[in-house]
């Protein structure tokens, strides 16, 4: 899903988990991972013994222009090595491996690791080769597994899809975008004095017209009305056309009105 905006200011890369890759087998995975972790503003990626060598033009590639991350991800010859400067290790697998461990969802993870950031400590996520992932002499490298809770009869991720779920749930557990916006654009919201006086404006018309001529049932029928258009986040220039419609009906049902009955 295309989603670069080059005329906005790019997030400052977040101090969050450093992605370790794990004898990765293809330079377009590595690649892909890198754009999932930019999508999130991760940076740090770490490579173990990938198979086809490094660098690689294939992940340059496939990374879409996430450069930065390729450029400085590091090297080295084993998992110990890539994760000894961490203060706490996931280890993400879909198996179970017959080793007591606590095992935590991506969401749970994100908040430990947030709390992890605000101690000051450093972490990162282990993510197996595409074909087999982690070994289990991996396993107990980690202080965590983290599990994604998917479909039990096929949980199957390629990289960076697996990626993107970490990276992602890091990102949204820093409260960076509201979960629900309304997008007014050139308008604005509108205030509940313009939403009273169209309601005002509407309920007269209806009067008129007769639709809220049984008295017993007005009451209830101008509530629904009303809380209908509540609940529609209408904003100042919904309302202007709103009231541009309604007066354009009444101004046809007038003319009707005094329209001459047709002679036989």
């Amino acid at each position: 899903m295309a989603g670069t905006n080059r005329s906005r200011d790019a997030e400052a890369p977040i101090v969050g988990p450093a992605i370790i890759l794990v004898e990765p087998q293809l330079g377009e995975n590595i690649g892909t991972a890198a754009r999932a972790m930019l999508n999130c503003g991760l940076a740090e990626l770490r490579l173990v013994r990938p198979r086809d060598g490094w660098p690689n033009a294939k992940a340059v590639a496939a990374a879409s222009g996430a450069d930065a991350v390729i450029e400085s991800a590091r090297l080295f010859d084993s998992t110990a090595a890539a994760i000894a400067d961490l203060n706490r290790v996931y280890a993400t697998t879909a198996r179970h491996r017959g080793m007591i461990k606590a095992v935590v969802t991506p969401h749970r993870a994100a908040t430990e690791m947030r709390a992890a950031a605000a101690r000051g400590e450093r972490f990162g996520v282990l993510f197996g080769p595409e074909r087999t992932g982690l070994i289990n002499d991996d396993i107990p490298l980690a202080d965590t597994i983290l599990q994604v809770p998917l479909n039990p009869a096929y949980s199957s991720l390629n990289l960076a899809q697996a990626v993107l779920i970490v990276a992602y749930e890091w990102f949204q557990a820093g409260g960076a975008a509201p979960a629900r916006e309304l997008v007014t654009n050139e308008t604005r919201p509108a205030t509940k004095a313009e939403l009273l006086n169209f309601f005002a404006h509407l309920e007269q018309e209806l009067d008129d017209c007769g639709f809220l001529r049984h008295t017993d049932k007005r009451p209830s029928m101008v509530r629904n009305i009303r809380n209908l258009f509540q609940r529609a986040d209408l904003t100042e220039q919904e309302l202007r056309t709103l009231h541009g419609i309604i007066k354009e009906l009444a101004h046809e049902r007038t003319k009707r009105r005094r329209r001459p009955a047709s002679s036989t």
